[in-house]
């Protein structure tokens, strides 16, 4: 933990005073009730579930399409924490699938459903295909899960947004933003809270988890100079999560307090501390193809080769934000926490032009145009980003 919180420039974790204030309504709630968490062995998901394991719920089941992800959260939680009196499960099930609805109605009814799922890279809208598939799992499978807790008389359903649904240049924070409008809209008949925050170091998947990949690999480390990133640990991530779920009042998104002069980090820089951090000093190197070449004979001299460059990849914004100037804030319930007030504000008319169109689409065949365009009938002050390259063009 330490040591994450100095390569992202902290010395002390971000939610330690609003846990300790609140931690004896979060584990009177939680040793109380009955937990569905869906995606749950994603790298937020599993923090979370560790967060709810530690307070000794009722019932902990844990849905996730990923088997081998589960397996080693089960053995991550047995380690660690050993064993509660309540009910933990975990279901290797697809949320959108007819096995999960079965799953639902007989191992159910749960009092809070958190669900964790979502295709998180901007890299997935470089295709047409992939980029539906994130439609459906941050919209279409967010509603379908939504209205279950809701037939089911569920207390509260949380879903996991992400910073890049403020004011948001790619069509993941896009689709991340449209999920919100139907949280509000659902939000009439089921309690539901949500929350933004920052890139979660280390998880999978994401870049800062990729150095440990290339080091272990022998290969070179590439990041982006020029953009900046608010970074919360995992375990941060879980805490957030769940302080919204239990703590938020209805249509309420958490967010980090952090500061811009202090928090906004590049991923080279990290990339400069990960490296001195495990004995290695950064060599950097003016190509991809010098940095692969270089790899062996600097690994000799405890140096690691290194390609920064400027990001020009579709969908990339140089910083971060968590609320846009029209989104009500209270800043002043937690000490590092602000939420985003909300009123049961929504357009039902744009909302089913939504489901109708997408459900067209997918009845016959579509093109990552097509999408693009619907997204922007949704949100007209959408600001995408459109190079041409994407991500997967770099090393």
């Amino acid at each position: 933990m330490n040591d994450i919180l100095s390569l992202i420039g902290r010395t002390k974790p971000l939610l330690e005073e609003d846990i300790t204030k609140k931690d004896n309504v979060l584990t009177g709630e939680v040793s109380q009730s009955r937990f569905l968490v869906i995606g749950g062995a994603g790298s937020i998901g599993q923090a979370v579930t560790k967060e709810i394991f530690s307070r000794n719920p009722k019932i902990l089941h844990v849905v996730d399409i990923s088997e081998n992800n589960m397996v080693e959260l089960v053995r991550d939680i047995r380690s660690s924490f050993g064993y509660i009196d309540g009910d933990f499960r975990t279901f290797a099930l697809d949320c959108g699938s007819k096995e999960f609805n079965l799953f639902f109605i007989n191992e159910g009814p749960y009092d809070y459903v958190l669900n964790l799922s979502a295709l998180k890279h901007v890299r997935s809208e470089k295709d047409p295909y992939t980029l539906m598939r994130m439609v459906e799992t941050n919209i279409l499978n967010t509603i379908k899960t939504l209205n279950l807790a809701i037939e089911s008389g569920a207390k509260k359903y949380f879903c996991v947004s992400t910073d890049k649904a403020a004011n948001p240049v790619n069509m993941m924070g896009a689709s991340k933003r449209i999920m919100e409008m139907y949280l509000i809209q659902k939000s009439l008949e089921i309690p539901i809270s949500t929350a933004r925050f920052a890139n979660v170091a280390f998880s999978d998947g994401s870049l800062l988890h990729g150095f440990n990949q290339r080091i272990s690999k022998n290969q070179p480390i590439a990041a982006p100079e020029d953009v900046r990133r608010y970074f919360v640990t995992p375990k941060e991530a879980g805490e957030l999560c769940l302080m919204s779920t239990i703590l938020g009042g209805n249509r309420d998104i958490f967010f980090p307090k952090l500061s811009a002069e202090l928090n906004l980090v590049t991923f080279s820089s990290i990339a400069e501390k990960y490296l001195l951090n495990i004995g290695y000093e950064p060599f950097k190197c003016k190509t991809e193809e010098e940095a692969r070449e270089r790899i062996f004979e600097l690994k000799e001299q405890k140096k690691w080769p290194c390609f920064f460059f400027t990001s020009n990849t579709t969908g990339e914004k140089d910083f971060e934000e968590f609320f846009t100037e029209n989104e009500t804030i209270d800043f002043d319930r937690f000490v590092n926490l602000g939420i985003i007030k909300n009123t049961p504000n929504f357009d039902s008319t744009k909302l089913e032009y939504f489901i109708k169109s997408i459900n067209t689409l997918l009845e016959n065949s579509w093109t990552k145009k097509d999408i693009v365009e619907l997204f922007f009938t949704m949100l007209p002050e959408f600001k995408h980003m459109e190079t041409g390259k994407y991500l997967d063009g770099r090393m």
